[in-house]
């Protein structure tokens, strides 16, 4: 039976004190809708359906640069009377013969796994709430079963009485039924309740009132579905949620200096025996080889890092490939285009862009490389700079095989340097240089014996 996946998207979210709609607020940088979506789309659901009403159109626009209008079916919802009137809105877009999975933007961690296993513990025909034991189940709905542990109705607090009240097994708002029923049945929800909204979670009583049972399946961490309504709840989502992703880290080999001091805002891969210092920040994909070492406070975004590499205190790389045993900062920074050969070195206050470094090249401190191809082990001295643009277009600059390059040289691009040429400290380079030979452009040295410093003026 095909599956619908509906996403309720439509909250104002007046808590969070934002101009950003509730759903978009970021997790791990990425909105709370887009967790929610990603995990929908691992579910292979012929449909998912966003159910969408303030904001609208940003939650359209920010979404739909991450997701296919082809993945993605958008409902809005002009007035918001509740749960049960926002699935409403959908029913004509569910298709016939299916089964139909409701969802929340704004709890973005519900995994896979659990939504799987729910899938398949309710059967077609039945249907299915996702509940949750809480130590404090204060301000949810409370799940009242039969001794046969048949769900048989969903008590919202407001409306609940004391021995009510004294349940811990709550209403995670997840529910699965068959489209059929729901469409059949929503039309009948009425708000007579205290909030005078249209809840979806009559539905268990009408269920039961046709003879359709109702599977309460139980989730097995709370985090997977605790929602976000305000900043401090975001804050608290964001620190389970990376601890959740440092112990999947450590269970895959790594070594972290402190879980609590790590951000990972992607996916990260990693080898075995990888150590990873504080404050590190993941972002996009990245890929560890075996033994690579991260010193603390660096950002690595979308990079590959290649086995027994070595990356100090305080660099940032992005979009940038390092190759195996290269050592790296600290404080450098490979912007994208960056591509490190085995054994090369990048050091301290080293800036790259779109330059590779072939195997054993180094460029040891204060330098500036841009669209370069640096040859096999070629020295760069301190404060070497290609000067790679001229105000309107990128030049390229390629240094042979061998070369040294003197302290403080500037190289004009575009410009060849050949193999096992030296370069002497100082030189402004605007043409190619010879291989195997010195160049250099220096002015005569000169001393003014009567020159005097200037003085400042005493009036």
């Amino acid at each position: 039976m095909d599956l619908n996946v509906v996403i309720l998207a439509a909250g104002k979210g007046t808590r969070m004190k934002s101009k950003l709609p509730k759903v978009l607020q970021p997790l791990a940088k990425q909105s709370l809708l887009a967790h929610v979506l990603k995990t929908s789309l691992s579910l292979n659901a012929a449909k998912v359906i966003v159910v969408y009403g303030h904001g609208g159109e940003q939650v359209k626009s920010d979404i739909g640069t991450g997701f296919s209008a082809a993945e993605v079916e958008w409902v809005e919802q002009s007035e918001q009377l509740g749960t049960g009137h926002a699935v409403l809105q959908a029913l004509p877009h569910l298709n016939e013969g299916s089964r139909t999975l409701i969802l929340y933007g704004d709890v973005p961690l519900i995994s896979e796994n659990t939504l799987t296993r729910f899938l398949n513990e309710v059967s077609p025909g039945d249907t299915g709430v996702l509940t949750v034991k809480l130590p404090d189940p204060t301000g949810y709905g409370r799940i009242v079963r039969d001794h046969a542990g048949v769900v048989r109705e969903i008590v919202e607090e407001k409306d609940a009485g004391n021995e009510i009240r004294k349940i811990v097994e709550v209403n995670t708002g997840i529910m699965l039924a068959d489209s059929k029923d729901l469409q059949q049945w929503l039309p009948s929800i009425d708000s007579n309740n205290a909030q005078g909204e249209y809840y979806l979670t009559d539905l268990v009583k009408i269920a039961n009132q046709h003879d359709v049972p109702v599977i309460g399946c139980r989730v097995k961490d709370p985090i997977e579905v605790e929602g976000v309504n305000d900043k401090r709840q975001l804050a608290r989502l964001e620190r389970l949620y990376q601890r959740k992703l440092a112990e999947e880290l450590m269970i895959a080999g790594a070594t972290l200096a402190d879980p609590a001091r790590i951000d990972i805002r992607g996916q990260v891969n990693i080898s075995q025996d990888c150590f990873i210092d504080v404050n590190v920040v993941f972002e996009g994909q990245v890929e560890l080889g075996t033994g690579v070492q991260i010193g603390p406070n660096c950002v690595i975004i979308d990079s590959v890092i290649g086995a027994g590499s070595i990356i100090k205190a305080n660099c940032v790389l992005e979009n940038a490939q390092v190759g195996e045993g290269c050592d790296v900062g600290p404080f450098a920074r490979l912007r994208p285009g960056t591509e490190m050969k085995r054994g090369a070195r990048i050091g301290n206050f080293v800036e790259t862009k779109n330059t590779i470094m072939e195997e054993g090249a180094k460029a040891s401190h204060l330098t500036y490389l841009g669209d370069s191809e640096i040859g096999r082990d070629v020295n760069i001295g301190a404060g070497t700079i290609t000067c790679n643009y001229d105000g309107v277009n990128k030049h390229k600059t390629i240094i042979g095989e061998g070369a040294f390059i003197g302290s403080n040289s500037a190289l004009v691009a575009p410009v060849d340097i050949g193999a096992g040429a030296t370069i002497g400290a100082g030189s402004t380079i605007t043409k190619s240089a010879k291989e195997n030979a010195l160049t250099l452009t220096r002015a005569k040295q000169l001393t003014i014996e009567s020159w005097k410093r200037p003085e400042k003026n005493s009036q």
